[in-house]
């Protein structure tokens, strides 16, 4: 009967993961959700790979590794590069997810069945969830599938000191390898690396036999080297660039300073503001009733149920850390990954975007949570307890077809509504350029890279245009400097602007200013400036800088 329930379990797993990567391919042929720019900069990093580039960090920026362009580029090898491809990549990442979630959940309680519901319950995600693992941003499947491996890792390690047997050296080097590779992909995943160490180390050095400790500094010692050696290893690129280029600047990309300075506030009242996030807009967006994109209530009639489903989640997790059960100190595992994830966010700069990406580690500590609370009625109440599995896969299904029929934006990453750019329209943008000559220019970051891509670098148009209507601009948008030699070499221009009437009619004035005749095309959210008399660059007119305009 044992075994009987055992291949039950493993089939009911098997489905679940079909069902999920049937549902990855039905965002796909659907086209719901929008190629983005960051998400085409891992696509021409990935072509670039192709090409013989070894870039280390996500183009711009060093805090997020080049991992998932590495696997891209992989991809792109055997099956061309489409944009199909970087969403199967981003749908394989996420069924290994899933699949982790599950042996996580088996390695956290006794009973298969808490691993097996908790995928069940991910099967159909959050809208959130649903968005950040189908649409690449350049490590968040990633991130989730390692903290998951740190996670088992780390409990696997633990269990073999209970029992009293010697831990193999190489398991502490796989920890290594596995959290210096989580910190060059994305330092997202410090949220893992924390608790597993303090995990770890409260049960090795808290808990070791003897009141002296039988096994001694010298033991203590080689883990700890063996740790550092795998990590060393893990994080060999993250370690390059700070030899390279010093330790304060990856220690302060790291620590988020793109962004540091974005709200304008003083330390403690940013940390304010983030609590306020947090409350008002993070909590709604972890257990998905709205995207993150809008304040917009998915499915109302069901909203209620979802909030006291979580309400008693939260009640029945705390009545198992109280009572001190078996596994209080694996629950506590996920406690503390959800704790760190949120004290992250506060304490950050990175708690300044509230679109949701920052909370996506909860989600597997959170289902199986949730799995351990719905596997308690089902052996009070029986079979009737799955309708709680039922109610959420119904709720999140719901929600998403209901965002992804509303294109535009679909189920975009985008959340200021300026650069929610339907992006439908982009063949057709390629081929007006294509036809009219006009392969070089000026254009903003949403618009840029998506085009390159697109284009297959046939058209370049650097991002020296503000997106923002109050015309701010960053540097830090011009994220391939190779482009930029290009488009001032060419002896022929063009604009495109998007979403951005006041920057049109400024370039007009402009181009009047300067004696240029233009031409104009409107496509979709894209207009475009054409057979301009004169090639003028973006800094003439006052745009492209920091401090332009």
């Amino acid at each position: 009967m044992k075994g009987f329930l055992r291949y039950h379990n493993l089939g009911l797993v098997a489905i679940g993961l079909l069902i999920a990567g049937l549902v990855k391919v039905s965002l796909l042929t659907n086209n719901v959700v929008p190629f983005n720019a960051d998400e085409a900069v891992v696509a021409l990093m990935a072509r670039h790979i192709l090409h013989g580039e070894h870039p280390i960090f996500f183009y711009g920026q060093a805090y997020m590794g080049s991992l998932d362009a590495w696997l891209v580029a992989l991809a792109f090898a055997v099956f061309g590069a489409q944009v199909w491809v970087i969403r199967a990549v981003q749908g394989v990442i996420f069924v290994f997810f899933l699949a982790t979630t599950w042996w996580l959940g088996k390695l956290i309680f006794p009973d298969e069945r808490v691993g097996m519901i908790a995928l069940w319950l991910l099967v159909i995600p959050t809208v959130n969830l649903t968005l950040y693992t189908t649409a690449s941003l350049g490590g968040y499947g990633e991130a989730l599938l390692i903290g998951n491996l740190l996670m088992v890792t780390g409990i696997n390690i633990v269990s073999e000191n209970e029992k009293g047997g010697e831990i193999h050296s190489w398991k502490w080097i796989i920890l290594g390898f596995i959290a210096g590779c989580g910190l060059w992909a994305f330092g997202l995943t410090l949220v893992f690396t924390l608790p597993v160490g303090m995990f770890i180390l409260w049960h090795i050095l808290a808990r070791r036999e003897g009141s002296n400790g039988v096994k001694g500094m010298r033991y203590y010692s080689r883990i700890g080297l063996l740790f550092v050696l795998g990590m060393m290893a893990g994080s060999s690129p993250w370690l390059y660039y700070t030899f390279i280029s010093g330790w304060h600047a990856a220690i302060a990309e790291l620590g988020g300073s793109a962004i540091a300075g974005v709200e304008g506030l003083s330390w403690f009242s940013q940390m304010g503001q983030h609590i306020i996030s947090l409350i008002l807009l993070g909590t709604s967006v972890i257990i998905g009733i709205r995207p993150p994109w809008s304040i917009d209530w998915l499915v109302l009639p069901l909203l209620p149920f979802i909030l006291f489903f979580w309400v008693l989640v939260i009640t029945h997790v705390f009545n198992q850390v109280r009572k001190g059960s078996q596994e209080r100190d694996k629950v506590m595992l996920l406690i503390g990954v959800i704790l760190t994830n949120i004290l992250g966010f506060i304490l950050s700069p990175f708690g300044a975007d509230p679109s949701g990406r920052y909370f996506l580690p909860m989600a597997a500590p959170l289902a199986i949570l949730a799995a351990h609370l719905i596997l308690s009625w089902r052996l009070r109440f029986g079979p009737i307890s799955y309708l709680a599995v039922l109610l959420l896969l119904v709720y999140n299904l719901i929600g998403t077809v209901y965002l992804a029929k509303k294109n535009p934006p679909g189920i975009t990453t985008q959340f200021n509504s300026v650069t929610q750019v339907d992006q439908r329209r982009l063949p057709e943008l390629v081929n007006f350029l294509t036809e009219k000559g006009e392969t070089r220019g000026f254009t903003n970051y949403w618009v840029s890279y998506p085009l390159a891509f697109l284009s297959q670098e046939e058209l370049i148009f650097i991002p020296r245009l503000p997106y923002h209507q109050d015309f701010r601009y960053t540097s830090r948008d011009d994220r391939y400097l190779s482009y930029n030699k290009i488009v001032a070499d060419s002896d022929r221009i063009a604009y495109i602007t998007s979403n951005h009437p006041s920057l049109d009619r400024y370039l007009r004035d402009q181009f009047n200013l300067h004696g240029i005749t233009w031409d104009e095309q409107k496509i979709g959210d894209y207009q475009v400036f054409y057979s301009l008399s004169k090639p003028i660059p973006a800094e003439d007119l006052g745009l492209g800088s920091s401090t332009a305009h």
